[in-house]
């Protein structure tokens, strides 16, 4: 997301508020498991929030998440942004094989592809 819009910004909604929003909004909370994960850019303020669901969560220690956003933030600040996003996604998705492998049983159930907001 761009940035917050000024009305927003005045309500002292934090980025991590509107994570968690977006995350709603976009049903990520919707799938068998409970394993959908969203990793929310806020690029005006440059903050990395990354928001899992129940069931992920409790495979997967906080820390660990923490890790993720600050490995993220310091690969945005010092290298080529689309690798740094790459190799994110690649980390979450190592993990989400980990815990929640795709099988016939459990198929992938939302969709890869950017929302840019």
């Amino acid at each position: 997301e761009p940035a917050l819009p000024l009305a927003r910004v005045l309500r002292g909604v934090t980025p991590r508020e509107r994570a968690l929003e977006v995350f709603g909004d976009l049903r990520i909370w919707d799938t068998e498991e409970n394993c959908g994960v969203l990793v929310y850019l806020l690029l005006a303020d440059r903050d990395v929030e990354i928001i899992a669901d129940r069931g992920i969560a409790a495979k997967v220690p906080q820390a660990q998440w923490q890790a993720l956003c600050t490995d993220f933030a310091e690969a945005m600040q010092h290298g080529a942004p689309d690798q740094a996003v790459i190799g994110c996604l690649n980390k979450i998705n190592a993990l989400l094989q980990m815990h929640f492998p795709a099988t016939l049983d459990n198929p992938k159930e939302l969709p890869d592809e950017p929302v840019i907001l």
